[in-house]
């Protein structure tokens, strides 16, 4: 009884271990594919966007040429940058949060879990912190690809289109009346231009400043909570929301994109944060403070898997099983 008891815990801790590993494995895959796909949307003239007509001396495609990204209020570098420095704010929570509820004279001394096997042990919070930072990257790439997708299948045009596109009017027949244009050689123009021109639906800069923003403000309102005051968590959540509000303003004052394409990169951005950041929060939290019937739910689990940790009074040899070894379902 006892040998068949021994030998049904080890077969399902080998059984999670192997689910583990092969867990973490699709999901290396899944980010490596999306890396590359953002690669040939970014760098590459692999995919082109689809080429709209246009009316002859159209008001809302005249407006003047705002010039390239760099001569913006608001520079790529600058979003780029405040994209980057979320990674080092949640870094930092967690280490706060781990501390807040940690002594420090058992720092070392904590559950642990295992992670791909039995031979790598992670602290609950540099489990935590890779997991927020790896949804974040993620979603950043996700972003990035539903935005190029929108443009590519829409073409839509800028409202400074026809001031890069140069088109010959005399030639095209517009001289006196509002014609439709669809010819593709009707532009005269930089073609760089005129490829900018046509991929503004959604909004990049929208999205990719939006997306950050709403993910770091449900982070920030889930470890803040009741404990850091009333005012303080929503203060701070809507200060980023502000401010990824004000980039997309600022994107249709220099007429660099239309009101929809700035409101539909900033729904999908807002989209994709709430869609990657609930539930993971929703779980993350539960495990972090030790609710693992929570965590079964969250990860589709059953209630009833062995637990490793518990001491049974029957007197089994002590190299038997490992008593410190705790499973990681992530």
């Amino acid at each position: 009884m006892v040998a068949t008891d021994v030998l049904g815990y080890l077969t399902s801790y080998n059984a999670l271990i192997s689910f583990s590993r092969f867990d973490c494995f699709k999901k290396v895959v899944i980010l490596a594919a999306t890396v590359m796909l953002v690669y040939y949307c970014e760098f590459t003239d692999t995919f082109s966007p689809a080429e709209q007509g246009f009316i002859c001396r159209d008001p809302t495609l005249s407006k003047p040429d705002p010039g390239p990204e760099q001569y913006s209020g608001i520079q790529p570098v600058i979003l780029y940058s405040v994209v980057a420095t979320e990674t080092a704010v949640i870094s930092g929570v967690e280490v706060v949060i781990f501390l807040l509820h940690y002594n420090l004279n058992n720092l070392y001394d904590q559950e642990k879990a295992v992670v791909m096997g039995d031979c790598c042990y992670v602290n609950p919070m540099v489990r935590r912190t890779f997991r927020f930072l790896g949804v974040y990257v993620f979603g950043l790439f996700t972003t990035d690809i539903f935005v190029n997708a929108g443009q590519l299948v829409t073409g839509s045009l800028a409202p400074y289109f026809l001031s890069v596109c140069r088109p010959n009017y005399t030639a095209l027949g517009c001289q006196n009346t509002a014609r439709f244009v669809s010819q593709s050689d009707a532009c005269t123009g930089n073609p760089d231009d005129i490829m900018r021109a046509r991929k503004t639906f959604p909004s990049k800069e929208a999205a990719l400043s939006v997306y950050p923003a709403v993910y770091l403000a449900m982070y920030v309102m889930s470890c803040v909570g009741s404990t850091g005051g009333r005012l303080a968590g929503p203060l701070l959540s809507l200060s980023l929301v502000s401010l990824a509000v004000l980039t997309g303003i600022n994107r249709v004052a220099e007429y660099r994109n239309h009101w929809s394409d700035v409101i539909a990169g900033q729904a999908v951005g807002a989209a994709i944060a709430v869609f990657l950041i609930f539930p993971d929060l929703f779980c993350s939290i539960n495990v972090f403070f030790r609710k693992p019937s929570l965590f079964q739910i969250c990860k589709g689990f059953p209630s009833t898997l062995p637990n490793l940790n518990h001491k049974s009074t029957m007197n089994w040899p002590e190299n038997s099983l490992n008593a410190n070894h705790n499973i990681d379902l992530e």
